[in-house]
């Protein structure tokens, strides 16, 4: 017969001992003030502070927002990723930081629903609450889109990742940008050309960072889809969350007769987005993670049509 041996519990110092074991202490007298109007506030002191700063904020700040879509999900929650600047003149020594994250909260008392109109006023409120005569707000999250498998219509989500971003400048004009990033499947001309078989495809990354007009505040307008259009109809072929069979065969005989260089990407999305009315410049980049060598292939095109020289 097996028998059980009792385990002799250690006895520990209680909790309050424990916690002066590794270094804590009693509070000390309180001296400072507790009252907010009593305490010295550093960063409002005024003297000559040297230069100006252009931008002094926070970032990396994630809330909860509200994005809507002219793709289904058409209203979507996600989580959104902040950046929240603005300026201060050389007699300030600083910003106060709080007011930020409390105008982030004061937007949000109904939920914080991301668009360039909404953004638009957010900047106006910031620039108030702070005082100063700039403020700039930047956001990116994932953006999901249904997408159905080309025969079969089985259901699925894709996703891209977008920023938005506003600036309100000193002479009260706005400035409007926003940034879109997704996938495609790009399949190689060259190999397609000199081989008796097959030709090699791989992933390839397109981003497009575009500038607005102030047309963009237009809440009808779904730049997004626009973007992710100018992207993907370019494309050999379009990345798929649920394919079978026959959507399969589908995807890669498009790919095999849409043979396409990241050279020919990044000038047929340049194209789509010259079109574009509310575009007044774009940087458009693709990078292809080939499937056959170790490098990435990258092309990059930026274009400012203010300075058109396609006229």
């Amino acid at each position: 017969m097996n028998k059980m041996k009792s385990m002799e519990q250690k006895i520990l110092p209680s909790k309050k001992e424990r916690h002066k074991i590794f270094g804590s202490v009693q509070p000390g007298p309180k001296t400072k003030p507790t009252v907010k109007e009593q305490m010295v506030d550093l960063q409002n002191l005024n003297k000559d502070f040297l230069f100006d700063i252009d931008a002094v904020g926070i970032s990396n700040v994630k809330y909860p927002i509200i994005i809507n879509s002219e793709l289904q999900p058409k209203v979507q929650s996600t989580v959104g990723t902040f950046k929240l600047t603005s300026n201060i003149d050389r007699m300030s020594k600083g910003t106060n930081m709080s007011r930020f994250l409390e105008e982030i909260e004061q937007s949000s008392q109904d939920g914080f629903h991301v668009s360039f109109s909404s953004l638009q006023q957010f900047t106006i409120n910031l620039k108030n609450r702070l005082q100063q005569e700039t403020a700039m707000i930047e956001v990116s999250f994932p953006w999901f889109y249904e997408r159905l498998g080309p025969d079969s219509n089985k259901r699925g989500l894709n996703h891209a990742d977008v920023l938005l971003k506003v600036s309100y400048h000193k002479d009260g004009t706005f400035t409007f940008a926003g940034k879109l990033s997704t996938v495609i499947t790009t399949l190689c001309p060259c190999s397609k050309e000199i081989s008796e078989y097959s030709a090699h495809s791989q992933r390839g990354i397109v981003t497009m960072e575009v500038q607005f007009t102030n047309d963009i505040v237009d809440e009808s307008i779904d730049w997004k889809q626009v973007l992710l259009q100018a992207a993907e109809s370019n494309a050999s072929a379009k990345v798929h969350p649920v394919l079978k069979r026959t959507d399969e065969k589908q995807v890669t005989e498009t790919a095999y007769e849409n043979p396409r260089f990241v050279e020919d990407i990044v000038r047929l999305v340049a194209a789509d987005l010259y079109e574009v009315p509310y575009i007044s410049q774009f940087k458009v980049n693709c990078r292809n993670e080939e499937s056959i060598h170790m490098h990435d292939a990258i092309a990059t095109i930026e274009f400012n049509k203010e300075n058109d020289s396609l006229k």
